[in-house]
């Protein structure tokens, strides 16, 4: 398949701002679509099927998986995510650019199938800042918290596996480093010599 367009991973921890971040992103720029995985948690509140996540029981998601329907799936603390890869390869090959909201272990497998994969770690501003966000958002209990924090450790060690590093200390100016590598990567030759194709032949020919 020819890549039309590039795929954007962005992980953090939990609470690293990363979901605000790519729905800002996605508002602001046209030709990129965030791509929707499907999970096996339960739906919280204000989410929507097929809009948010493809919510699937456990015996569903076996079912894709042993159908090879996932590019890279995984089990975050009790339950199964995976990314779909005909949803994928679709958007790419109308030029589409695709988000993916994926930890460092999707990250190397979607880099296993897809040349233009540009990876983008989102940084907390400190350990401090990290556990207020994830007490303020009451969406788990303190146990949950505190092994959410041990996790972010541990993806933490893995920083260096991503192309680039964001600090989300202030939003607008991390959306804006996001924004530029995005607008850079456009402008890369393997897709302006496709765009323009038209306009270089004839000006190669004058």
């Amino acid at each position: 398949m020819i890549e039309k367009a590039s795929i954007f991973i962005f992980a953090s921890p939990s609470g690293g701002g990363k979901t605000s971040l790519v729905k800002a992103l996605v508002e602001k720029l046209d030709n990129i679509e965030v791509s929707v995985s499907h999970t096996t948690r339960a739906k919280r509140l204000g989410e929507v099927d097929e809009k948010h996540y493809y919510f699937v029981d456990d015996e569903e998601f076996d079912n894709l998986v042993k159908a090879n329907t996932f590019i890279e799936h995984a089990n975050v603390f009790g339950c199964h995510y995976g990314t779909n890869r005909l949803q994928i390869e679709r958007r790419l090959s109308l030029g589409i650019d695709v988000v993916l909201d994926i930890d460092w272990q999707g990250a190397r497998q979607l880099k296993e199938h897809f040349d233009n994969v540009v990876s983008i770690f989102i940084l907390p501003p400190s350990v401090d800042e990290l556990k207020n966000r994830l007490q303020s958002r009451r969406q788990d209990d303190a146990e949950i918290i505190t092994k959410r924090m041990e996790k972010a450790q541990h993806e933490l060690r893995h920083y260096d596996e991503f192309d680039y590093l964001v600090v989300n200390d202030d939003f607008d100016k991390a959306l804006s480093e996001i924004m530029s590598i995005i607008e850079s990567d456009r402008l890369r030759n393997r897709f302006q010599s496709i765009r323009y194709q038209t306009l270089l032949s004839n000006l190669l020919m004058s």
